[in-house]
């Protein structure tokens, strides 16, 4: 006679087994009924430690079904020793075992075609930021449809505003230079008003400063003297040659990923984009 297995449960009732994935490092996962994604950096017995694109790091259980790897649920585990830690292959500044990132630290996604443009555009002031945004964030926009133009200074902004024409399919998301209280940046954004445009701004005088010293082996950004021209006493404090288009191209050769630039900037240019592409 046939044999039968002493489980009756049709198969598509029964519970699915969760694979178990070694937290090797680098590995990117979103935490199970958290709003939290990042890449494992750290894994102990019992809790593995994951870090975002903004640098932030959280702690998080090994508990089963805890996480979701490309959207289906998993159960992380402490990988086996010889596999990569701190330090090792695998290990920060190693191979790790996770899915390619773009370098704003997002799953990459090989063979996408760029999207149609939006509508709605982000605008930054200069040249410079743009090749910045281009530099870090360039694969995320063009999956997702987003033109970056630059202004050449934010003194006319509520004209280029009106001029634009924002509504709720076509929103403007503005990124300003030097958006500190009591600054002309912050009174012009203040002008400001229709919901469907975001300005959010950094701290810093110029974009320059969005990058991270260590990304260019000096210890901290000169400070340059009021009424003198920034960038110029920049080259100068550096020994640089007073070309401020050729420290901008060395500036930007130092840029690989999110991880040379300060999370001042990361979370605004993250803010826009989420803006601009909200249905």
């Amino acid at each position: 006679m046939r044999e039968y297995s002493p489980d009756l449960t049709p198969p598509w009732k029964r519970p699915r087994a969760v694979p178990e994935v070694p937290a090797d490092p680098e590995l990117v996962v979103e935490v199970a009924g958290a709003d939290f994604c990042g890449a494992v950096v750290a894994c102990e017995a019992g809790t593995v430690t994951l870090e975002d694109r903004f640098g932030k790091r959280r702690v998080f259980p090994l508990e089963p079904a805890g996480f979701l790897l490309d959207g289906r649920a998993v159960t992380l585990v402490r990988p086996a020793r010889g596999r990569g830690g701190a330090g090792g292959p695998g290990g920060p500044g190693g191979h790790g075992a996770g899915p390619a990132r773009t370098a704003s630290g997002s799953i990459a996604v090989p063979g996408a075609r760029a999207r149609v443009a939006r509508a709605g555009r982000i605008y930054v002031e200069g040249r410079h930021d743009a090749e910045l945004v281009e530099r870090v964030w360039g694969d995320d926009l063009r999956i997702e449809g987003v033109v970056v133009e630059y202004l050449e200074g934010v003194d006319d902004l509520p004209a280029i505003v009106a001029d634009f024409g924002p509504a709720p399919d076509a929103r403007l998301g503005i990124l300003v230079d030097h958006l500190v209280p009591g600054s002309k940046e912050s009174r012009i954004a203040a002008a400001v008003t229709s919901p469907d445009v975001l300005v959010v701004g950094h701290p810093y005088v110029d974009v320059w400063q969005a990058v991270k010293p260590s990304a260019l082996g000096i210890a901290a950004w000169p400070v340059v003297p009021p009424g003198q021209d920034w960038k110029t006493g920049v080259c100068r404090a550096l020994g640089w040659p007073p070309n401020t288009g050729a420290a901008w191209a060395r500036i930007l050769s130092r840029v690989t990923s999110y991880r040379d630039l300060e999370p001042a900037l990361l979370g605004r240019v993250e803010e826009l984009i989420d803006f601009v592409t909200a249905p």
